[in-house]
């Protein structure tokens, strides 16, 4: 499970704040993607023991919904924080990565069933696709990846008041990003020859990459501009 794998490692790193993703994105395709914009996580053997204990269910999958994006598809559907979301469209929810492929290519518009545990009862919801908004759209075209960009940070720990800068702020373990040697810290001056000198610029050039070829990345680092290649975030389809 890549996702639950990235997500242990993001957690030792740089803590749980890092850990939760927006949902969702698909694993290949153009934009517009689908999404129902909730952050969501994977359940740990913890919380899957305390619900067997606590709530009598045997399920021990599960992904559970930590937030509603405020003005997203799924503010009106129903769900709320805390849900755990086991089914979708007759299908069981295993894990995050599951989810997000299934509601990612989920052309926004049409509804989905959704079933959730809530309060120890199953709850049948219908919640509506939309088409997810480029910032998320590159938040989660980076976590295939295997890493996370934010704004350029002071030294007070304050965003700085001049231009957002895409700066790394996690790496994932035995990720793309780390076998293509990106670091936390890296500033990132270019995405696949592009120049990238906002956030902003760098979100576009960001849902342009396929997840299929290889990611060049010019970073700064301690001053010095470098450049890497991250392998692909996932294999290339055969042709049968």
């Amino acid at each position: 499970m890549i996702a639950g794998r990235i997500g242990r490692a993001w957690r030792a790193r740089v803590g749980t704040g890092l850990l939760i993703f927006l949902a969702i994105t698909p694993a290949l395709g153009a934009p517009p993607w689908g999404w129902f914009g909730i952050r969501i996580r994977d359940l740990s053997e913890t919380e899957m023991d305390d619900l067997a204990v606590k709530l009598g269910v045997h399920e021990g999958y599960g992904v559970l919904v930590s937030e509603l994006i405020k003005d997203a598809p799924a503010e009106s559907s129903g769900l709320r924080a805390g849900d755990l979301i086991v089914a979708i469209d007759g299908r069981p929810v295993v894990e995050t990565r599951g989810l997000q492929r299934i509601v990612g290519s989920t052309p926004p518009g049409r509804d989905l069933s959704v079933v959730v545990l809530r309060d120890g009862r199953r709850r049948a919801l219908r919640v509506r696709v939309g088409p997810m908004p480029a910032d998320a759209a590159a938040e989660r075209m980076a976590a295939e990846f295997g890493f996370l960009v934010r704004d350029r940070v002071s030294s007070d720990g304050l965003t700085d008041p001049g231009p957002s800068l895409p700066v790394v702020a996690a790496v994932g373990e035995r990720t793309a990003a780390e076998r293509g040697g990106l670091r936390v810290g890296d500033r990132v001056l270019a995405v696949n020859g592009a120049e990238v000198a906002s956030l902003d610029a760098y979100r576009r050039r960001l849902i342009e990459v396929s997840l299929q070829e290889e990611l060049r990345l010019r970073v700064q680092r301690q001053g010095e501009p470098r450049t890497l290649v991250l392998p692909p975030a996932q294999p290339a389809l055969s042709v049968q």
